[in-house]
C-alpha cells in the first residue's frame, strides 16, 4: 500500500531544494552584475597607472598590471601585407575557428590593412564586416584593397582611441587580431564593443603567446591567457574557450552574458 504521507513528504522536500537552487543562482548573478557593474564606472585615473620609468617598447601606461604597447603605424603596412605571414601565422585558421554563420556580422577592431577582414568577408553572403581602425591611413588602404578585389560586403568606420563607433547591440562578433594590446584606452574600448555586441555576442582576442619565451615577438606585444581573461572578465565577458590551433598565437573567445 503506498504511503501517501511518505510521498507528500518527498514531494515537499523536492520543492523546497528546487526553491534554495534558485534562489541561489539569482542571488548570485545579481552578485555577478552588481560588481561588474562597479567595476565598470571606475573613473581614469583608478583605472590607469603612468610609471616614467618603463619599457621603451610601451608607453608607460599600465592597465591591471601590463603595460601597453605602442601602436605600429600606417607606415608598417607592409608587414601586415607580407606574402610570408600565411605561413608563419596561418590566419585562415582563424576563419574557420570562429564558426561564422553566413548572416553574420563582425567587427574586425583594429583592422589595419584589412587583412582579416578580407578573409572573413567571402563567408558573409548575407552578413558583413565592419572594419573599425583608428588611423584614416589604415581606412584609405582598405578603400582602395575594396576597389581592387569588388568586395562590397565590408565597411570602413573610423574610430577613436576610447570609443569604437559601433552602434548599440550591432554585432555579432569582435575580432581583435594583434591588436588588443595596443589599445591606448583598453577599458573604455572593451565597454564601447560590449555595448555594440548583441546579448550573447562573442568577442575574440588573436594574440601571441605570452606565456612562451621561445616565440619570437617582443614582450609587450605578447599576452597571457591569465592577462587577456583578467581584462576581458573586468568588463562582464564570460570565458567560453581557447583554441591553439594557430602556430604562435592564442584565439581566445568570450561571450557577452544576457545581464551585460
Amino acid at each position: 500500500m503506498i504511503d501517501m504521507k511518505y510521498i507528500k513528504n518527498i514531494f515537499l522536500f523536492f520543492i523546497f531544494t528546487i526553491a534554495i537552487f534558485c534562489g541561489f543562482f539569482l542571488f548570485t548573478n545579481s552578485q555577478a552584475a552588481h560588481a561588474n557593474t562597479i567595476n565598470l564606472n571606475l573613473t581614469i585615473a583608478e583605472v590607469y597607472e603612468q610609471r616614467s620609468n618603463h619599457n621603451p617598447d610601451g608607453i608607460g601606461k599600465f592597465y591591471m598590471g601590463r603595460e601597453i604597447a605602442r601602436v605600429m603605424g600606417h607606415t608598417g603596412a607592409g608587414w601586415l601585407e607580407r606574402g610570408s605571414r600565411e605561413v608563419e601565422e596561418q590566419p585562415s585558421k582563424i576563419v574557420d575557428a570562429l564558426k561564422l554563420q553566413s548572416d553574420s556580422v563582425v567587427a574586425d577592431i583594429g583592422a589595419g590593412t584589412g587583412y582579416l577582414s578580407f578573409l572573413i568577408a567571402p563567408h558573409l553572403p548575407q552578413g558583413r564586416v565592419f572594419a573599425v581602425d583608428i588611423q584614416p591611413e589604415m581606412l584609405e588602404i582598405i578603400g582602395y584593397f575594396q576597389e581592387e578585389k569588388n568586395v562590397t560586403n565590408i565597411k570602413p568606420i573610423l574610430a577613436t582611441e576610447t570609443n569604437p563607433n559601433l552602434s548599440t547591440e550591432s554585432i555579432d562578433l569582435a575580432l581583435m587580431v594583434d591588436a588588443y594590446h595596443e589599445f591606448a584606452y583598453p577599458r573604455e574600448m572593451l565597454k564601447g564593443i560590449v555595448k555594440a555586441l548583441k546579448k550573447g555576442g562573442r568577442v575574440a582576442l588573436v594574440e601571441y603567446r605570452g606565456e612562451n619565451p621561445f616565440i619570437m615577438i617582443k614582450s609587450l606585444h605578447k599576452m597571457t591567457q591569465k592577462q587577456v581573461k583578467k581584462e576581458m572578465q573586468a568588463v562582464g565577458l564570460v570565458w567560453r574557450e581557447t583554441n591553439n590551433v594557430l602556430p604562435q598565437q592564442h584565439i581566445i573567445i568570450f561571450e557577452k552574458p544576457n545581464f551585460v
